[in-house]
């Protein structure tokens, strides 16, 4: 008796867990792009305490940059996706490793981060063509 009281009555589907329009690729560029002015202005300072803490800034920033490309990847990305684009694996892969600790988490390198942007911008680029299909 529970089960039908509480059994649903409408059955639904969203491409992701929500219906779209709450992923998009601008949060990790946003987050990479803090890193990059970040790597810029601890170049322009000496202040060591500063430095500290741009450097604990610019790691978090990294850790959102990944987390924010995870979430595509897992939430968003479907097999269809990977299907069509299958490059999109590899991709992501390498975006989220150059946001890490062989990256812009850990090294204060502007060409990394440099990097990292283009790869997000290529994610975001297959993102908005999936979003016309």
């Amino acid at each position: 008796m529970f089960a039908k009281l509480f059994a649903p009555t409408v059955e639904v589907s969203a491409h992701c867990d929500l219906p779209c329009g709450v992923y998009d690729p601008a949060q990790a560029r946003i987050e990479a792009e803090s890193v990059k002015a970040i790597i810029a202005k601890v170049a322009d300072n000496d202040d060591p305490d500063f430095r500290t803490r741009a450097v604990l800034i610019k790691e978090q920033r990294s850790e959102l940059v990944k987390h924010h490309l995870w979430v595509l990847w897992t939430d968003y990305f479907k097999p269809p996706h990977f299907e069509k684009y299958p490059q999109l694996h590899t991709l992501v892969n390498e975006a989220t490793k150059l946001a890490g600790a062989t990256g812009t988490k850990g090294e204060m390198d502007a060409a990394k981060a440099d990097e990292l942007l283009a790869k997000i911008d290529e994610i975001a680029e297959i993102f908005w063509e999936t979003k016309k299909a």
